[in-house]
């Protein structure tokens, strides 16, 4: 016998806009991603001393069309883009 839920209202389940993205089946961006991971180990999960190769490891996602192409302001990563051109135009 099936239970019957009056007045209950039904959930639709939705995507998340951010936070889930296509896996890389190709190894696209492996090299990227061990790098992370090796920054990671060595300094015992501290991720904000591994900006440098989040950003590396979201470029090649973003150049392999595994996530949408986003400004690198929006995903916190400004200060680090200012700093790569300044050194390019000395």
């Amino acid at each position: 016998m099936s239970a019957m839920n009056f007045g209950q209202k039904s959930f639709k389940p939705r995507p998340p806009e951010k936070g889930s993205f296509p896996l890389d089946h190709d190894g696209e961006c492996k090299k990227f991603k061990q790098l992370f991971m090796e920054c990671l180990r060595t300094n015992k999960g501290d991720n904000k001393k591994c900006r440098l190769e989040t950003k590396d490891y979201l470029q090649c996602r973003m150049e392999s069309d595994l996530m949408v192409k986003e400004p690198w302001k929006k995903l916190g990563f400004a200060d680090l883009e200012s700093k790569k051109e300044n050194n390019g135009q000395q």
